[in-house]
Order: structure tokens, then C-alpha cells, then sequence
């Protein structure tokens, strides 16, 4: 077993899931069911790994306004809570999910208006992270914060010794992989459109993500895993490539499976497991996450009962 686990959300959200028996734009639709849930993608993989029955610390920068709901999460959960209070209320995301396709459409909204003061409240309690410690960079950046924020935090936890996995995309991911070879992250998590919005040119074939992946590896990136939706996840190392799969799932959502994917990668780390388990376990997470609404996992032999199942191939690592 590593060190703490903390994960750090810069830009919370209240996920507001509303289920649909079809979605027809520019009509009245009538839901089925509506749910809200504290999240985020910090705070949706520190849920999971709280399931999974990992202690773990949250950070970030959460609005004083409407802080009920995450504040509650937290308790329930036994999750230690270090995230700092800003002026106003933090985004809604309304997700509405058709299940007549199983597709989600995500309308976000922006966040608190938010600054440097911040940012060096939030660099400040990352400061008791330690050596051995992992941490999880995760998600978007609210209005006010520069677009190398992540990558500064980045730069700082990798000083003082945490093994760090980012989950972001755009601008925000650009700067953390533009950072120097000793700051970079130690892992990254985007899925197939994140990474080529990153390489700057579609990746229509899986041996063009493998290539993109690999590319990163050798930047410094110790390990690249892209999830694929359906196709399953992708894990490049200096060792392997490695395509996960399992037979389809039926989605109740699919609101979080990547940050459940994340939470799986989390865990793997801090259990010490090779490639080859941590890949079959963070899939298992993600696709035991489809089974429900929220951030929140099944019982732990159900997401070991999908790990077994999981099928992987080595792919040319080109």
C-alpha cells in the first residue's frame, strides 16, 4: 500500500441527471427521473475509491453558495474534506440521458469567478501532500483561473515527492504536457477525442492512438491510458500496450464511467498492481459504474467478478 490519496477539483459541480425515455430537441420532453449529485471529476473519483473503501482527501475550490450537497457527500462517505470555500455557488451540469440510445447530452455551466488568491489557497493546502502520496489533477478550470493552474499544481506535487494522474483536456492538459520532463504527470487519462484535440489532428484507427500514446510515453509520461467507450481503454507503457475490453454493457448512465475509470487507476496504484491487473480493475470500475446514477460503485465482488472478465491484448507497441 502507497502513501495518502488525494484528488483535486478545481472547478466542482452539482450533476444534475435527468433521465428521458427519448430525447427530442426543440420539443417538450417529459422526464422520467431527476437526480443531483455533488461531483466533478476530483470529487466523483474520490467517491468511488471511498467505495472501493480507500481513505482519501479531497481538495479544490468549492462555492461557499450551494456547498450542502458536497459537504453531505463527504460526511457520508467518510471523506476527508480540504477544499477550499470561494464566493458564490459552484456550476450546475444538466445531463440529460436518453434511454432510447443511451447517450448523455451535457449542458455545463461556467463556475465561480475565481483568481490567483485562489489558486495559491488551494497550491497552499496541497502543500502537506508527501512523498510516496498519489494525487489525482482532475477536470476543468473555473472563470478567472489561468490555463496553466493544473500545470503549476502539477509542477508543485511532483516537487514534493506524489506520484501524480491527470484527468483534464484542452488548454488545461496542453500546459500540464507542455510542463518540463520532471513535472509532468506520472499518468494520464483522456479519452480518444481529448488526446486528439491534444495532437492536433484526428486518431481514426486504434494504431493512431497507440502511436499518439507511445509518443507521450517517451515525452515522460510513464504511463497514457486513453479510454474508448465502448472499445474499451487503452494502457501504453514503457513495457506494453494494452487494449482492455468487455463483452457490452447496458447503461443506466454514463455520467462518470471515465471518472470511475480514473478511480480504478487510483486504487490499482495504491494496491501496487502491474499493468496489466490495474487496467482490468479501473475498467471494471468504469463499467460497474454504468449500473448506476451518480458517482457511486457497486459492491466490491461485483467490480471483481468484471475484472475477471475483462479481456486484454497486447497491441504492437509501434
Amino acid at each position: 500500500m502507497s502513501g495518502a490519496i488525494h484528488t483535486v477539483t478545481p472547478n466542482p459541480a452539482l450533476d444534475q441527471t435527468v433521465t428521458l425515455d427519448a430525447l427530442r430537441a426543440g420539443s417538450v420532453n417529459l422526464a422520467r427521473a431527476a437526480h443531483v449529485n455533488a461531483g466533478g471529476k476530483g470529487v466523483n473519483v474520490a467517491s468511488c475509491l471511498a467505495d472501493w473503501g480507500l481513505p482519501v482527501h479531497v481538495h479544490g475550490l468549492l462555492g461557499r453558495d450551494n456547498s450542502g450537497p458536497f459537504e453531505q457527500l463527504f460526511a457520508d462517505k467518510r471523506i476527508d474534506d480540504r477544499m477550499q470555500r470561494v464566493a458564490g455557488a459552484s456550476r450546475v451540469n444538466i445531463k440529460l440521458a436518453d434511454l432510447e440510445t443511451g447517450a448523455t447530452t451535457d449542458i455545463n455551466l461556467p463556475g465561480p469567478e475565481t483568481g490567483e488568491a485562489e489558486l495559491a489557497a488551494l497550491a497552499s493546502g496541497l502543500a502537506q501532500v508527501g512523498a510516496g502520496d498519489l494525487a489525482v489533477l482532475a477536470g476543468s478550470l473555473p472563470p478567472g483561473l489561468p490555463r496553466d493552474a493544473l500545470a503549476r499544481l502539477c509542477a508543485q506535487l511532483k516537487r514534493q515527492g506524489a506520484w501524480v494522474l491527470a484527468d483534464s483536456s484542452g488548454s488545461p492538459l496542453a500546459a500540464m504536457l507542455a510542463n518540463p520532463p520532471e513535472a509532468l504527470p506520472d499518468c494520464v487519462k483522456p479519452n480518444r477525442e481529448e488526446l486528439a484535440q491534444w495532437a492536433g489532428h484526428p486518431l481514426p484507427a486504434l494504431d493512431d492512438v497507440v502511436r499518439c500514446a507511445r509518443g507521450l510515453q517517451r515525452m515522460g509520461v510513464g504511463r497514457v491510458v486513453v479510454s474508448l467507450g465502448e472499445q474499451g481503454a487503452l494502457l501504453v507503457d514503457a513495457d506494453a500496450a494494452l487494449l482492455a475490453s468487455l463483452p457490452p454493457q447496458r447503461p443506466l448512465s454514463t455520467v462518470g464511467a471515465g471518472d470511475a475509470l480514473v478511480a480504478g487507476l487510483a486504487a490499482a496504484k495504491s494496491q501496487e498492481l502491474d499493468a496489466a491487473d490495474s487496467l482490468r480493475l479501473a475498467v471494471a470500475f468504469a463499467a460497474a459504474k454504468l449500473q448506476r446514477v451518480g458517482p457511486h460503485l457497486p459492491p466490491e465482488q461485483q467490480i471483481r467478478e468484471l475484472a475477471a472478465a475483462v479481456s486484454l491484448q497486447t497491441l504492437d507497441a509501434a
